[in-house]
């Protein structure tokens, strides 16, 4: 077959299209048949590489479960019921966060969901007299991890809510999940509108001696500066790419591995990419 080029004229794209899901004898039957469509319709520049990323996503959260994409229960920033105001808003501040599960006891007894802006009246305005987390409390949403994703969003859209709690076969609570980290698997990552073009000094932080966490993103010459470092970008431009060739595989949460002098542990991965590593540095850098 000779290579073609699309037709420019938008009303004939039409056509170029359904020649294509020709060439493939019909309608595709399964997934793979049709992400050989969208392959196919990438390479003939009838879609970009963006949109093709996209309807990949779409066809990725199909086959997900809640357990694959929440947050992990260690990682959830919760408060307790118990706090004062002032205590309550410097955990938000510190956070950045704008959704908390409020606790009782422990994360297994959540008492409703609090929203940052909720607080503002009463931590700018000192109308602290007599005021009670009840007052501005929401009703917290459960969800079971075998809840598959597509359904959960579809609940999110049509009762608009934008968080829910996760919980295990015993009912115990195992992460949290929010219409972000779903729109995430379909568009990637989404940014805040806080980020900055040059997040070069967000990158990497420091959480203990020997420890850091980074941005899977992060240039591997910047990485290089940083540390002190020689690892080699000749092959691919950010630290995401060299771990995920050193692995063999998209490693999931909590697979870790040494290259040089460094262990790299997955944080926080999609089904397309990690996306933040914690680092262990073997040796003073």
């Amino acid at each position: 077959m000779s290579e073609e080029k699309p037709p420019s004229n938008p009303k004939i794209r039409k056509t170029w299209t359904e020649r294509i899901g020709q060439w493939f004898q019909g309608e595709p039957k399964n997934h793979e048949e049709l992400a050989d469509v969208i392959s196919e319709a990438k390479q003939r520049d009838v879609i970009t590489e963006d949109t093709k990323e996209m309807i990949q996503g779409v066809l990725d959260v199909t086959n997900l479960k809640v357990r694959d994409i929440m947050i992990p229960r260690s990682q959830i920033i919760a408060i307790p019921k118990n706090l004062s105001i002032p205590a309550i808003l410097d955990i938000v501040i510190q956070s950045a966060h704008s959704r908390f599960p409020v606790i009782h006891d422990d994360k297994d007894h959540i008492e409703g969901i609090l929203l940052a802006k909720d607080l503002l009246r009463y931590g700018f305005q000192n109308q602290l007299d007599n005021f009670s987390l009840d007052m501005v409390l929401r009703p917290a949403v459960v969800v079971p991890e075998s809840k598959r994703v597509d359904v959960l969003l579809k609940e999110f859209r049509s009762n608009r809510y934008h968080m829910a709690m996760v919980i295990d076969e015993y009912g115990g609570v195992s992460g949290l999940v929010t219409i972000e980290d779903i729109l995430e698997e379909i568009v990637g990552e989404i940014e805040d509108e806080f980020a900055h073009d040059d997040k070069s000094m967000n990158n990497i932080r420091k959480s203990q001696k020997d420890q850091f966490i980074i941005d899977a993103l992060t240039p591997i010459e910047e990485f290089n500066l940083f540390f002190g470092a020689q690892l080699s970008d000749q092959e691919f431009d950010t630290i995401g790419g060299l771990v995920s060739h050193a692995f063999g595989h998209l490693p999931q949460q909590g697979e870790n591995i040494q290259i040089k002098d460094f262990q790299f542990i997955v944080l926080k991965s999609n089904t397309r990419k990690i996306i933040e590593l914690k680092i262990q540095t073997l040796k003073a850098t």
